[in-house]
């Protein structure tokens, strides 16, 4: 440093310190917390799960300040990225290995904020993984029939509609309340209470494109308000790669309508065929109770046992109970009605529904109502998919965040990678089970009674989309329009 310049630095650090300094000579305020609450993963405000994600207010956030969290008793700590909202506004994700105790915001100069106590980080303890058999509501119980408009549904005269159920076995009908933004009228309370009337349960259904995830959640709200006894979300390819989206609909849904209000997801039934799509999200914690994978046996064509098999393996994955809606459209044959409904049972749903009342033939009607007697062989299969190292897709990024909450820290990326690999082969050891690398069926059973260190998408890049398996959809969109 030439003379003259060591000469002007003193002057610089007296001017800063002057009153009325010009702002570029004074140095810039240290960060400062005034309040700690948390947006995700919460217990109460000042009570998080590791994964969680606390919203931060005060002043003087700039780039690259990072939020620092205990880790261990001894003292240890660890820095967090925090996205900063505004120079008010931080969001921070909680390290998967912090501990309760202070927390405090450092910028990049090394200066720390004030230190704010207690936030408490509390590893959520998970339920027992629920049998296939149970159920979220008595209305994804016993038998449903699909109704996408009333007026093509026994010419849409109720009393019509609840003497056909109700001769039929039907004891749940999933009547179409909204697509996407826009409220279908058909879902009326008058519709509801004389359906109600008639000795039926009726469940509203909308179909989601994720363009406009709060106003389909508020769509959602506004069919549990008019009566619905459930809600299923009809989520197909325009959610493909929407994390964030559907994070903000779930979001949004059970800040409306409650956490336990009966609600489940109806999608393509073979996860595998929809990488990118978020199940994980969707039957998450915080999101639908039950499962209604489409399978629509006659339409994918792979034979019906190989179809119920190829769906049941992979979404008992999600730890959801399974209430498939089987096929009636385009006239299938009866003894395959049958089988299906026999299959179903075998593998432990309780509750089984059919697309739809305007398609229906008579012979099909027959067929749901007919007395089951034991099932011929094979029987179902009973294992779950199996992911390991070159794995990819939504599956893969439930492991990783089932194996976060575990206790490992991998990051959810939906690649079976090594770093994935080795967290699995760590995780069998502790649980005593074959040291294989491989998620299989003990894998998965061990993995759903940890409770899962859920990304928050909202503020975390979503995974990079996973290339679809080269393949068409194995079915079409239905419910649309």
């Amino acid at each position: 440093m030439s003379r003259p310049l060591r000469a002007a630095v003193p002057a610089l650090a007296v001017l800063a310190l002057l009153p009325g300094a010009p702002a570029w000579a004074r140095p810039a305020p240290r960060p400062v917390i005034s309040s700690v609450r948390c947006v995700r993963s919460c217990a109460d405000v000042r009570t998080v799960a590791p994964g969680g994600v606390l919203r931060i207010a005060g002043r003087g956030f700039t780039r690259g300040v990072v939020a620092v969290f205990p880790v261990t008793r001894s003292g240890v700590r660890h820095s967090a990225p925090v996205r900063v909202l505004t120079r008010s506004r931080l969001s921070a994700t909680v390290p998967v290995k912090a501990t309760a105790g202070v927390l405090y915001i450092r910028d990049r100069a090394g200066r720390r904020s004030n230190t704010v106590r207690p936030v408490r980080v509390v590893r959520p303890v998970a339920p027992a993984r629920p049998p296939a058999s149970a159920a979220a509501s008595d209305a994804l119980d016993g038998d449903g029939m699909w109704i996408w408009y009333v007026s093509k549904s026994s010419g849409g005269d109720v009393q019509a509609i609840v003497a056909q159920a109700r001769a039929h076995g039907i004891s749940t009908v999933f009547v179409k309340s909204s697509d996407g933004s826009t409220w279908w009228p058909q879902f009326s309370a008058d519709l509801v209470a004389a359906l109600k009337a008639g000795g039926l349960h009726v469940c509203a259904w909308q179909y989601v494109y994720g363009t406009s995830p709060e106003s389909e959640a508020q769509l959602g709200a506004q069919a549990v308000q008019t009566g619905a006894d459930c809600l299923v979300i009809d989520a197909e390819k325009e959610y493909e790669g929407r994390y964030a989206a559907a994070q903000r609909y779930v979001t949004a849904l059970r800040q409306a309508i409650g956490p336990s209000f009966p609600v489940a997801l109806t999608s393509f039934p073979y996860v595998d065929y929809h990488p990118a799509l978020p199940y994980s999200v969707f039957l998450g914690p915080g999101g639908a109770q039950t499962d209604v994978p489409q399978i629509y046996w006659q339409e994918i064509g792979d034979g019906l046992d190989n179809v119920v098999n190829h769906a049941y393996r992979f979404n008992r994955l999600y730890g959801r109970p399974i209430a498939p809606l089987g096929q009636l459209y385009n006239n299938p044959p009866p003894d395959q009605i049958v089988r299906f409904r026999e299959l179903a049972q075998a593998a432990g749903s309780t509750g089984v529904s059919w697309w739809d009342w305007q398609e229906a033939q008579p012979a099909g009607w027959d067929a749901i109502s007919q007395p089951l007697g034991p099932l011929a062989p094979p029987a179902p299969a009973t294992d779950d998919a199996s992911y390991g190292l070159g794995g990819k897709g939504d599956p893969v990024i439930w492991a990783q965040e089932h194996l976060n909450g575990a206790g490992d820290t991998v990051a959810v990326t939906g690649q079976f990678d090594a770093a994935t690999q080795q967290a699995v082969q760590q995780f069998q050891g502790s649980r005593g089970l074959p040291v294989t690398g491989v998620v299989d069926t003990a894998t998965w059973n061990a993995l759903l009674q940890v409770a899962p260190v859920m990304v928050d998408w909202t503020t975390t890049p979503p995974p990079a989309r996973v290339a679809r398996v080269a393949r068409r959809d194995e079915i079409a969109v239905h419910g649309r329009g």
